[in-house]
């Protein structure tokens, strides 16, 4: 059973090992409102591969490296999210539309 868990978290780090995912801001104009505002989007970063390991150093390399990754989509997706809820607001806020006009859903 332990074996299992070891090469299913193995497997797993190896797919996602050297990657990391970083938000990164956007101007974004709305020609409905007239205004520019901001959006975050994610994005991938590639980190330099593992060139020459061995053994139990190489394993917790390796298991390091996906949980940094893991860690980086966690955290730079609630970034991403919070981010754009208050951008939405924001451009809902300065959008000079009409009373009763529904403002388009963030994108």
């Amino acid at each position: 059973m332990r074996a299992r868990r070891v090469v299913g978290a193995l497997v797993v780090s190896f797919a996602l090992a050297g990657c990391v995912v970083v938000p990164q801001t956007q101007q974004v104009y709305d020609p409905a409102c007239g205004v520019a505002t901001k959006q975050i989007t994610l994005e991938v970063a590639v980190l330099p591969g593992f060139h020459s390991c061995s053994g139990d150093g190489c394993v917790a390399l390796m298991v390091t490296a996906g949980v940094v990754t893991v860690a980086s989509v966690v955290i730079s997706g609630s970034v991403a999210v919070i981010g754009n809820v208050l951008y939405w607001a924001e451009r809902r806020a300065g959008c000079p539309r009409p009373p009763g006009t529904p403002l388009p859903a963030p994108r």
